[in-house]
């Protein structure tokens, strides 16, 4: 808000001032103080009058017009009226001998109203000069009043009544109120309807707390309004709107209210707008703003959203705060009074006038102010102070000229100066201004007054030269130029748009083109040179001015964009428009269209997709580039090319096409980019965006239409290109006709069709395969129109079989069963031809062709006459080729009586109908097996059923029906057979089939023993289907010998855990058992049991118990000892040995063997001291005596001749924590982790050396366990055969490092 003046009322310094402004024109501001004195002042503060009074000034008001400012004072009965028209004062004496206390103009007449200290009342009529005293209207003084908009005068007094008068003083209401009356106003309070009627409400604030509304429609219901002690004292209100009030309150708060019904007293906003206390608010009805102040600034809300702030004004000067405020009617001063005596006018609106030329912008910044700018070339601002306020401003491109009525000021740009050239005064009032480099244009009363700068030269219209000149069918009402002149926009007194050439005399009408349309703006960026914008008040139209299209030149509309309120665009520049503001400042907003011109990277793809649609309207390809290439997306790298096509940027479009890899496009494009022909290349391209009517229409008009024809070609339009042949290439029409003859065909015009085939004979041997093609064409749509026999007779001429075929087939479809079987065997389509005679009954015919035919449905039909005859031998051949298994074998059983035959056919063919003819056949002969066998084939499975039950083949029936997939009631019908005959195994066998676990069980207990104890197997897996407790629990107990007495072998318990996948109950009892193996020296059973379950607790992720992993530990290494023993590596088997003399205990069976192999190996491998430690063990008199004879002497010798040299064993790192130990060894004394242990040596593994089994994924060290493999070729501990080319080395072998799965 920029501040026009202040004023500082000497006199009356450190007390409020008095002040009015001037109704509806806003042009003087009373002001008066502590002086017996009135100043009038313009609105640029200058003093215009000083009124002098005889005593200090009581009350002043202007009229409704703004005419007559009257005022009376504390010491005289005289009202001073001021004529704001002739600046004269003149007195009229009032009558009254009591001091007056207020004065109120009417607001639609010329009555002025006066009341006393007394309570009397005055009304007098300025344009008649009567006055009516109306005495004792009230007892007290005269406080508040108001006029109604029906001449209706409200008045308050000290006596707290409320009195309602007409004008001629004659009281029609009056109503009481409890405290002295203030601040009273007309206003419409809202009915239910919320219908506007006449102003019928008074409002007042009573004793300065609350608010009394007296509806004079209903004067017996007044609404007393109270608000929150918090708020304080009313201090101000304002009506507005729809029945709202504005409330200043003392302690800085600011409330609105409705008066509807509904809603009468319901807070609609507050604000805690100033911190220690409000003064005053008000209320510009044309600015749509409210403003309210205190403390010392202003505040200024919006009407439409009192939450925005629209402006704030600090006061630091005025210390002790600010007392008034009031607006101009016009809304564009606002003056705000201090308690000093201070009175400051600030301008909140401003008239919006400016102009631009090529890219300099000049603007009313202030009432008297002018400011030009350059944003584009980043020149400084520059200011003028103007003399008047101007009503047009124009600017060129060495001057500015601002003016109003019939008068202008012109002004000389310099650089960094502006200088006053010279005022013009003109024979009318001036509408609109324009200037350039050397002249200036008025356009007043029709006439265009053209003068140089320096020297008036007077121009008229009609002696005037023309470069050239267009007519428009109505008056053009407004010319907007582009920079260049080259095209011109203007708006006619129909409220059209149009854009007009001068170049080719081409007019182009703007479409969608509002009427509410004041002007255009065309683009200045040079590399925009076809995009203008339309506005009005509320928005701004983009169009875009497409001038080289492949369809012509024409407007499109690009879209439209919101204009801020009371903005008027001067400038658009790169898609950024400038606008001049209502505050005098310049306002840039990029259009709605030119969104892709910001920080691109911000947004997400449909934001991008709708900016690549921007950039392609606007033309702007370069921006459209950048936008694909962040979109990455196929689509609109299309939309790209395709506007480029377009618009005829071929090479762009090029460029594009390569970008995506459409190598197709990009070799045609790079084929006419070179042609210059304008309608040629705008054909080509039409053609490439599939508007093919378009393209021949350019072509047509092009140097070359031949390129008509040549599309309509390849498009196989045949129809047009035979039209455009006549015209431009007769010797191309038999080839067309043809190609249009065979569209025809295709579409049904047969008549049409054998028209064209017959035109496209060329006769000449130079095309024969051209005729030959027309020919067979004439065949078939002779025959197709019904000229059958000169078709059929074409055809047998023409060397194509094709054309035999095809011409059978329609003849077929025809029913003519004769000429087409004769046109199929003449082509040797015999199969078709035999088909053809059979619908004829022609049997002969089809025996002849019979050995050249391979259809089984032409087979089928021959066999079938043939049977039909009692030929059966033929008719078996027949049906054979036909594939009809089932009537080659009834033939074979019912008529040829060859069994053989029929039964090897079933077996190959597993025909179910022929299975049953075959059962049927062989229990007619008593065979009972095989018709059970048969009829189990044919799924009759209840009748083998009741054969083998009534023939006592029940055996048989169920080894059959158990290979075949048989449903549970054919398993429950023979295990209930079974177990009638107490045939316990098999009765058994078929409840499991059919899922009764329970009976299953319960006869496989009952089974009978055998060698390989096969009822034991299935009642175990029995079991573990049925996942049954009491099941399980049941066969446990049969197992454990519960039962019966005889506890059964262990190994059964051991696979029911594992057929139950009670893994953790499994590995206890694999333990038992390895151990009973064990104890009876079957050490490879005992290592396999443990090793496979070993493997299934791993493949589980069962925790592995220790004893488990250890006893399969120990074993290995027997196993190892003896393999490495074998293979004369003593050191390695030593080792094993030591290891396994270490827990000789689990192997009862062998200990003096174990030990004697320990005492020998050792000293073989030069151990002699663990041989001698060993020795010594064996000379104990429970071994001794054991002792193998021919070891005996050389072991006592051992012990008689000890050695105490002991070999160090090598070290290796500890996969774990790298530590040296002993490579033999298995629990690292550093970490304590249990090592896990080659299994082709038996030492510990090491980091670098890491390799497991491919088939049990057990570890072993690489380079021994690759060597081992190079003799032997399957794993030490699976068993498995290994190929040493699969063998893997592990570099990381993190995964196998986890502590042991066992108890430790």
């Amino acid at each position: 808000m920029k501040q026009v003046f202040s004023l500082l009322e000497k006199a009356s310094s450190g007390s409020p001032v008095q002040f009015a402004w001037q109704k509806t024109l806003g042009n003087f501001l009373a002001l008066t103080g502590g002086a017996h004195a009135v100043k009038i002042f313009d609105r640029h503060g200058q003093k215009r009058n000083e009124i002098s009074l005889s005593g200090n000034c009581v009350a002043m008001d202007w009229d409704k017009d703004g005419d007559t400012l009257a005022i009376i004072t504390d010491k005289s009965s005289a009202i001073f009226l001021w004529d704001a028209n002739t600046n004269k004062t003149s007195q009229v004496d009032s009558g009254m001998r009591d001091a007056m206390s207020l004065l109120l103009w009417s607001r639609v007449g010329t009555l002025l109203a006066v009341g006393t200290s007394k309570g009397n009342l005055l009304i007098y009529n300025r344009q008649t000069s009567r006055k009516i005293p109306v005495l004792g209207k009230h007892t007290k003084r005269i406080t508040c009043g108001c006029w109604s908009t029906e001449n209706l005068l409200a008045l308050g007094g000290e006596d707290k009544i409320i009195t309602i008068s007409n004008q001629e003083g004659d009281t029609i209401r009056q109503t009481s109120v409890s405290s002295d009356p203030s601040d009273m106003q007309f206003s419409v309070m809202k009915t239910d309807e919320r219908v506007s009627t006449r102003e019928s409400t008074v409002s007042v604030v009573v004793g300065k707390k609350t608010l009394f509304l007296f509806n004079l429609n209903d004067p017996d219901n007044p609404i007393d309004l109270k608000f929150q002690q918090t708020y304080g004292s009313i201090v101000s209100y304002r009506w507005y709107g729809d029945g709202y009030i504005m409330i200043g309150f003392s302690r800085g708060y600011f409330v609105v209210i409705s008066t509807h019904i509904r809603e009468i007293g319901q807070e609609i906003f507050q604000a805690h707008n100033h911190k220690d206390n409000l003064s005053s608010v008000a209320i510009s009805q044309s600015l749509n703003k409210a403003a309210s102040c205190g403390d010392n600034c202003i505040k200024i809300h919006d009407l439409s959203d009192l939450r925005e702030m629209y402006a704030i004004i600090n006061l630091d000067d005025e210390n002790k705060g600010v007392d008034k405020l009031a607006w101009t009617d016009d809304g564009q001063l606002l003056a705000v009074s201090s308690r000093i005596g201070s009175l400051h006018v600030f301008l909140t609106k401003l008239p919006i006038l400016g102009d631009a030329c090529n890219t300099r912008i000049a603007y009313l910044t202030s009432l008297l102010e002018v400011t030009i700018v350059n944003h584009v070339e980043r020149e400084l601002p520059v200011t003028v102070s103007v003399e008047v306020e101007p009503s047009f401003v124009a600017i060129g491109v060495y001057h500015l000229a601002v003016g109003m009525n019939n008068r202008a000021w012109f002004y000389a740009l310099g650089e960094n100066n502006v200088k006053k050239l010279k005022d013009v005064e003109y024979l009318g009032t001036v509408a609109s201004m324009h200037l350039n480099s050397d002249y200036a244009a008025a356009l007043f009363e029709g006439k265009v007054q053209l003068h140089m700068t320096g020297v008036i030269n007077y121009f008229y219209i009609e002696d005037w030269q023309y470069v050239n000149e267009y007519r428009h069918s109505v008056s053009v009402r407004k010319v907007f130029p582009d920079p260049n002149g080259t095209r011109l926009a203007f708006i006619d007194d129909k409220s059209d748009g149009f854009v007009y050439c001068p170049v080719n005399d081409r007019l182009y009408e703007i479409p969608d083109f509002s009427p509410t349309i004041k002007g255009i703006l065309w683009e200045h960026w040079p590399m925009d040179k076809g995009v203008f914008v339309a506005f009005d008040d509320d928005k701004a139209y983009t169009y875009v001015f497409y001038k080289d299209a492949i369809q012509g030149s024409k407007i499109i509309l690009a879209g439209g964009t919101e204009v801020p309120f009371s903005h008027k665009p001067l400038l658009l520049y790169n898609g950024e428009l400038t606008c001049q503001t209502p505050s005098g400042k310049a306002n840039n907003m990029y259009l709605s269209t030119h969104r892709f011109l910001g920080n691109l990277k911000d947004f997400g793809p449909n934001e991008l997709t709708q900016m690549l649609t921007q950039t392609l309207t606007l033309k702007r390809f370069s921006e459209a580039w950048e936008l694909c290439r962040l979109l990455n997306d196929q689509s609109g790298w299309n939309e790209l090319a395709k506007a480029c096509l377009y618009h005829m940027e071929v090479d762009f479009a090029i460029r594009v096409y390569r970008t995506f890899g459409n190598a197709g496009m990009v070799m045609s494009l790079e084929q006419i980019k070179g042609i210059e022909d304008h309608n040629l290349l705008a054909g080509h391209l039409a053609m490439f965006t599939g508007d093919f009517n378009l393209a021949q229409d350019l072509y047509l008009a092009s140097s070359r239409p031949v390129a008509a024809l040549e599309m309509r070609k390849d498009l196989q339009h045949w129809d047009s290109a035979l039209q455009l042949a006549k015209r431009l290439a007769p010797d191309q029409i038999p080839f067309l006709s043809k190609e249009y003859a065979m569209q025809l065909e295709f579409t049904g015009d047969y008549s049409n069709a054998l028209s064209h085939y017959e035109k496209g004979i060329t006769g000449n041997n130079k095309y024969q395969d051209h005729d030959e093609a027309c020919l067979a064409g004439v065949a078939q749509m002779s025959i197709r129109v019904g000229d059958i026999r000169r078709g059929v007779n074409q055809a047998i001429k023409h060397p194509s079989r094709l054309l035999k075929r095809d011409c059978g087939a329609i003849l077929e479809n025809m029913k003519q069963f004769s000429e087409a079987a004769q046109l199929y065997e003449k082509g040797q389509y015999y199969d078709k031809a035999a088909s053809v005679y059979i619908r004829c009954k022609n049997w002969a015919k089809v025996g002849e062709l019979l050995p050249h035919v391979s259809s089984p449905k032409i087979h089928l039909q021959y066999a079938k006459a043939k049977e039909a005859d009692g030929r059966y031998n033929e008719a078996v051949i027949a049906y054979e080729h036909a594939k009809q298994w089932d009537s080659v074998i009834r033939l074979y059983l019912d008529q040829l009586n060859n069994p053989e035959k029929a039964v090897n056919i079933v077996r190959e063919t597993q025909s179910l109908d022929g299975a049953k003819m075959v059962a049927r056949f062989f229990l007619q002969l008593g065979d009972y097996g095989s018709a059970i066998q048969f009829l189990v084939m044919s799924k009759c499975n209840n009748e083998a059923f009741t054969l083998a039950q009534q023939h006592n083949k029940m055996e048989i029936y169920a080894d059959i029906i158990s290979s075949e997939s048989a449903t549970n009631e054919d398993y429950q019908s023979i295990a209930l057979y079974f177990e009638e005959e107490k045939k316990h195994f098999q009765a058994g066998k078929f409840f499991l089939l059919c899922g009764q676990y329970g009976r299953a069980l319960k006869h496989f207990m009952k089974s009978p023993g055998t060698e390989d104890n096969l009822a034991i197997e299935m009642a175990i897996e029995t079991v573990g289907r049925a996942k049954d407790e009491a099941l399980t629990n049941q066969l446990i107990d049969y197992l454990m010998g519960e039962s019966d007495g005889m506890p059964k072998d262990a190994k059964y318990l051991f696979h029911l855990y594992m057929a139950l996948k009670q893994y953790k109950e499994a590995a206890r009892t694999a333990i038992i058992i390895a151990r009973e193996e064990q104890c009876s020296g079957n050490y490879r059973n005992a290592h396999d049991v443990l090793f496979s379950m070993y493997s299934e607790l791993k493949t589980q992720k069962i925790k592995i118990p220790s004893e488990m992993a250890t006893n399969l530990m120990i074993l290995h290494s027997y196993m190892l000892a003896k393999a490495h023993i074998k293979r004369g590596d003593h050191m390695k088997g030593a080792r094993m040995l030591i290891r396994v003399a270490n827990n000789i205990s689990k192997f009862p069976s062998h200990v003096v063997q174990i030990l004697t192999s320990v005492v020998i190996e050792c000293h073989r491998a030069g151990l002699k001291n663990s041989a001698f430690s060993f020795a010594a063990m064996l000379m104990r008199p429970e071994y001794r005596n054991k002792i193998d004879l021919k070891y005996k002497k050389k072991i006592e010798a051992v012990v008689r001749h000890p050695s105490t040299t002991v070999v160090e064993e090598p070290t290796t790192a500890c996969p774990y924590c790298a530590f040296q130990l002993p490579e033999c060894e298995l629990l690292c004394p550093s970490c304590k982790n249990n090592l896990p242990y080659c299994i082709a040596t038996g030492r510990h593994m090491v980091q670098d050396d890491w390799t497991v089994c491919p088939h049990c994924d057990f570890p072993a060290l690489y380079s021994e366990f690759k060597n081992m493999l190079e003799t032997e070729n399957t794993c030490p501990m699976c068993s498995e055969r290994i190929d040493v080319a699969h063998l893997k080395k592990i570099t990381d072998c993190t995964q196998y490092l986890t502590p042991e799965n066992g108890d430790q």
